[in-house]
């Protein structure tokens, strides 16, 4: 009880602070996201930034010296994903740690242990249950951008993070608010989980990265890269899964 309310006081206390103006210049060029929201979105997003940023153990690797422009670039594309969610600050993840570029790292498998690792040998990404996010700061910055729209390796990332929520197994279903959503999602998940195997199977060009036939944590991962990154397109040629996914992250990036 003590320390829920030390944490409330401490946020308190971040948030009577003004946004640094060099931090939205931030955000104005790398997060094109942020560019795309109304005011009261804008500023919410800010503050949940702010939070993140102060909160996070944020480590360079491989002599990477972090700056506030990765902090506020990474942070508020992760921010993003729970904006409509209240109060939600990732408090699992206690670190981030960002490399120059794509790393090369263990070949890992997604585990019962709640490990998930990006790519084959040279990794862009790794998300861990109750530990670190790693990033490659090319990606990321590349993501935030829009420079390949429907790819962002921090909103994979941190979807993985929602999916570990539930626990350490990912399963591609995070813990959902209703039971209506939960019946809903295990329903068309699934089916369109299964149908976007058979169309990277037969050579067909989905919409949806091939990435996520892997499993159905890595179905999420992508659904919701997409989801943000070509919400149009996601709602015009999948709309049980656009509107499946607006309700549970409860905003619609086409507006």
């Amino acid at each position: 009880m003590f320390f829920a309310w030390w944490k409330r006081r401490r946020r308190a206390r971040l948030l009577a602070e003004p946004f640094p103006a060099s931090w939205r210049d931030i955000l104005q060029r790398n997060v094109v996201h942020y560019t795309r929201l109304g005011d009261e979105q804008q500023h919410e997003l800010e503050r949940r930034v702010q939070v993140f940023v102060a909160e996070k153990n944020w480590e360079g690797c491989k002599g990477l010296d972090v700056t506030d422009e990765m902090r506020v670039t990474i942070a508020a594309q992760a921010c993003l994903l729970v904006l409509a969610f209240p109060e939600e600050y990732y408090d699992h993840v206690l670190s981030v740690l960002i490399y120059p570029t794509a790393f090369v790292a263990p070949d890992v498998e997604i585990t019962r242990a709640g490990i998930v690792i990006e790519g084959s040998e040279a990794r862009t990404g790794e998300a861990w249950y109750r530990g670190p996010v790693i990033v490659s700061w090319e990606d990321a910055l590349a993501g935030g951008r829009q420079e390949e729209p429907g790819h962002s390796l921090v909103l994979h990332e941190f979807a993985h993070q929602l999916d570990m929520r539930g626990g350490r197994e990912l399963d591609g279903t995070p813990p959902l608010p209703s039971r209506e959503l939960a019946v809903l999602w295990a329903d068309v998940m699934e089916r369109e989980f299964q149908q976007l195997c058979r169309d990277c199977r037969s050579g067909r060009r989905p919409l949806i990265d091939c990435y996520g036939t892997k499993n159905r944590a890595e179905f999420f991962a992508v659904a919701t890269e997409t989801f943000f990154e070509r919400p149009a397109a996601m709602a015009a040629r999948q709309p049980e899964l656009f509107s499946t996914l607006r309700d549970y992250y409860r905003q619609d990036p086409r507006l």
